[in-house]
């Protein structure tokens, strides 16, 4: 990761993304709210979709349904959480490169995309083969994908938090 923040570090990105930060009337908070509002989004969305694979709750909704209506605002929170984060990332990469609880979102980030872009498809697939075989263990995967993936994103969701609290714990000022 170090490496990484080196190669940003006096990059055109971070002349960019400083400049925006500092000269941008209200930029930081505007941007950080932008980010907020994704993760609202983002959790909105797989928690509805988990809830309702888990058996838990909507279920006078159909979960093919609800995947059409409610990935897609996963993907574009994601893409826009993304644009939003960067900003601050290259802005300050060391500040980020040697922070364990940033890597560890980044990791869990890595594992949370592919396994709902996964619970997507299986959806979609049980929605397809309906009471044929293979629906049964379709839907078993679907509900244990449901649960590790509302986990997965709580833990994103307070690692994102935790990012600013750790860096002032293991450097006070």
């Amino acid at each position: 990761m170090n490496q990484l923040a080196s190669m940003i570090d006096q990059s055109p990105l971070q002349a960019i993304a400083l400049w925006a930060l500092q000269n941008v009337p209200g930029f930081p908070p505007i941007i950080q709210t932008i980010h907020i509002l994704g993760v609202g989004a983002i959790m909105g969305s797989i928690v509805l979709i988990s809830v309702r694979g888990l058996g838990l709750g909507l279920r006078n909704q159909s979960l093919d349904e609800m995947v059409k209506r409610l990935f897609p605002w996963l993907w574009l929170a994601m893409a826009s959480n993304i644009i939003s984060g960067s900003f601050f990332v290259l802005a300050r990469p060391y500040r980020y490169a040697d922070n364990p609880v940033f890597i560890t979102k980044i990791l869990m980030i890595f594992l949370a995309l592919p396994l709902a872009y996964f619970l997507q498809y299986l959806i979609r697939i049980n929605n397809l083969v309906g009471n044929r075989a293979g629906a049964q263990g379709n839907l078993i995967s679907i509900r244990v994908i449901s649960f590790l993936s509302i986990i997965l994103w709580l833990s994103i969701t307070i690692s994102g938090r935790w990012i600013a609290y750790v860096e002032y714990l293991i450097y006070p000022t």
